[in-house]
């Protein structure tokens, strides 16, 4: 059977509170503190060097060795923090479940350091669900490079000709093409408006609709 590789922020798991509160006690020290809002959460979901070069940018010190020192900091915050507003998207584990039960290997690969997500998917109580986690400092390189998700497929005992990455972003959508396996967007997140425009191989409004449309991947 085929191995399900899931990204972790923004598809998975609700990320963008606890990243932006993090962002915003680092920008706290240019008088900055709350210059992250939820209407960031799209930001939030690219990691901590782009919130923080969002915002510094509104105060204009946009400036990369700025954004270099302030990085440590803000994963140090984040890690203190990590679980405080993060939650599970509606049905994930349920369908996750339901693929396992199917004998499909399930998988995250992430670009959110291996120790965070490691960390996040233990507070949340599932990091025993998934076969494999391969993480932004895994391997050398990072998506979309292919490597990462071929090798969460390997880890999870499965061919990495055989997989799909379920996720929400063109960086997901690019290492699935870049893999040459199928791409799963999810449209509930901050960006799934603009998930259509990224001609994935299948789009998803809730992961209750997740093992159907894996059925019809290899039918």
């Amino acid at each position: 059977m085929a191995t399900i590789v899931f990204d972790l922020d923004g598809t998975l798991a609700d990320t963008s509170r606890d990243l932006l509160a993090a962002a915003n006690h680092c920008l706290g020290d240019y008088g900055a503190d709350a210059m992250l809002g939820d209407d960031d959460a799209g930001t939030a979901l690219r990691g901590g060097r782009a919130m923080l070069r969002l915002g510094l940018g509104r105060i204009g010190r946009d400036d990369e060795a700025v954004i270099d020192a302030l990085y440590p900091r803000l994963l140090t915050a984040y890690a203190d923090a990590i679980s405080v507003h993060t939650v599970l998207y509606p049905g994930a584990m349920q369908s996750i479940e339901v693929l396992r039960r199917e004998g499909h290997g399930v998988a995250i690969c992430t670009n959110k350091p291996e120790k965070l997500a490691r960390q996040l998917l233990t507070d949340l109580g599932v990091i025993d669900e998934f076969q494999a986690l391969v993480g932004a400092d895994t391997l050398p390189v990072r998506k979309p490079d292919p490597e990462p998700l071929r090798e969460a497929v390997r880890r999870a005992g499965g061919d990495p000709a055989l997989a799909a990455l379920v996720g929400d972003s063109d960086t997901d959508r690019n290492t699935a093409r870049a893999a040459n396996v199928p791409s799963i967007l999810v449209t509930f997140g901050p960006s799934g408006e603009d998930m259509a425009a990224l001609d994935p191989e299948a789009l998803i409004d809730h992961f209750d609709d997740l093992p159907g449309v894996v059925r019809t991947l290899w039918a």
